[in-house]
């Protein structure tokens, strides 16, 4: 019977949010009987939520729509790009439908008119917590959409709109159903995370017969309860960021925070339309190393913003030395369009903006590569990720996947170690990026 189920092919491109707007669509469709089919030629029609946050993720959104369009002819566009479907139209007009971000509804209407569905409910079983892009062992947890910041830089408010946070109750009941069905590991992700519930002006929900309030640490406290990890990613650093502290102190949530800082130059920031105090950025980072010593901390930051001079370039050198982050990312500013940032005067030359970001990313590794150098002869419990020859490829708590560092544990088909088991590992060396080291074996813990 289910060989007789329309197939839907399904590309999922962009960011962590974008790839749970994908699985809450497939799980919508394998609910309503679709069969999701891993190739275009077996698929009666693709699926492509796309991404347009800059420049070079609207080339590649544009290039796999125009990929689905050649291998297989039916196209139905979704996602971030979705909000400029002139630009959609006009390089592949042929598409049948094109929705934004987060509208479920007219995806799923598309799909409808292009394939009614034949769902069986005795053969079409969906697990409760949905279809999932990620391993079974960890998975992101969605708490809002949108956003109320206007960085320069940025155009996501113009695709994705305000700040609009779920009612907290409503994620922890899916974060439960995710650990109950096997999820080890809850990445929080949202555009900003700790104005979560803002919108809501913090609203008393029960769960498990108890009242949270819909914000950071009331989330944070509740997802403590279900013995998973929790990670926080998009952190702003406001204030009462500080109220999370003790609760990775307590082993409660993961001694981890992703903070995209952007820049260190108060007239830069200004210009970003970014919190700008710098001094007191730095004051509360010490702060929460003070609070919590296993803190990682990961960012995020821009080189060559136009304007950018060399000694405020200079003084992002510095603000890496003083802060000793853990993980960074950085990217050269790139012109994304639509965004204010494109009317900013003094313009940086791209091969400036190329030199700076590699000498950013050579301060970074050297402050990278001595962190991890410190944590040789430590013990760092582990989640496995897979099996490679004879090692485990896992990551500590201060690794995210895709974005972080791994740790080789050169072990582990002698520990007989499987993914999704969380593992003690003595560390015995490091590089710029990862750590190596050996399992524990009498201390892990048996995939449940």
């Amino acid at each position: 019977m289910s060989l007789q189920n329309p197939k839907v092919g399904f590309v999922s491109l962009g960011c962590p949010k974008a790839l749970v707007d994908s699985e809450r669509i497939l799980t919508q469709l394998r609910v309503e009987g679709y069969d999701i089919v891993p190739t275009y030629q077996d698929a009666d029609v693709v699926v492509v939520n796309t991404c347009g946050f800059i420049d070079a993720a609207v080339t590649e959104s544009l290039d796999a729509i125009g990929e689905a369009l050649a291998e297989n002819g039916k196209v139905i566009v979704t996602g971030c790009l979705g909000k400029r479907p002139e630009q959609i139209r006009e390089a592949h007009p042929e598409v049948l439908s094109i929705s934004g971000p987060q509208d479920y509804q007219s995806v799923m209407e598309a799909v409808h008119t292009a394939l009614p569905p034949k769902h069986d409910p005795f053969l079409d079983l969906v697990p409760d917590y949905g279809l999932k892009l990620t391993p079974r062992h960890y998975a992101y947890l969605k708490i809002s959409e949108g956003c109320n910041h206007r960085c320069s830089f940025c155009i996501i408010p113009s695709m994705r709109g305000d700040l609009v946070s779920r009612p907290v109750d409503e994620v922890l009941r899916e974060a439960e159903r995710l650990v109950k069905g096997g999820v080890k590991e809850l990445l929080v992700v949202s555009q900003d995370t700790s104005a979560y519930g803002v919108d809501l002006k913090y609203a008393e929900r029960t769960w498990r017969d108890r009242t949270y309030a819909t914000r950071m640490k009331a989330l944070c406290e509740g997802l403590s309860e279900l013995g998973a990890w929790t990670r926080l990613h998009y952190v702003y650093p406001y204030p009462h960021v500080d109220d999370v502290i003790p609760l990775m102190a307590e082993g409660k949530i993961l001694p981890y925070l992703d903070i995209p800082f952007q820049h260190a130059s108060p007239r830069i920031l200004k210009l970003m339309k970014r919190p700008g105090a710098v001094d007191k950025t730095l004051e509360r980072v010490q702060r929460w190393k003070a609070m919590c010593p296993d803190l990682t901390l990961r960012s995020t930051f821009i080189v060559g913003f136009p304007g950018e001079t060399e000694a405020e370039f200079e003084s992002l050198l510095d603000f890496l030395d003083e802060a000793q982050l853990d993980r960074v990312g950085a990217f050269a500013y790139s012109p994304v369009d639509g965004a204010a940032a494109n009317a900013l005067p003094d313009p940086v030359p791209e091969e400036v903006k190329q030199e700076r970001l590699a000498r950013f990313m050579e301060k970074q590794a050297a402050i990278s590569a001595a962190r991890l150098e410190a944590k040789i002869g430590t013990v760092q419990r582990c989640l496995v990720d897979l099996i490679e020859d004879d090692i485990a490829v896992a990551r500590s708590s201060a690794d995210a996947p895709e974005i972080d560092g791994l740790v080789h544990i050169q072990n582990g088909a002698e520990a007989g170690l499987r993914p999704g088991q969380f593992v003690d590992v003595e560390i015995t060396e490091s590089d710029e990026h990862d750590l190596f080291g050996d399992a524990v074996i009498k201390q892990a813990l048996p995939v449940v």
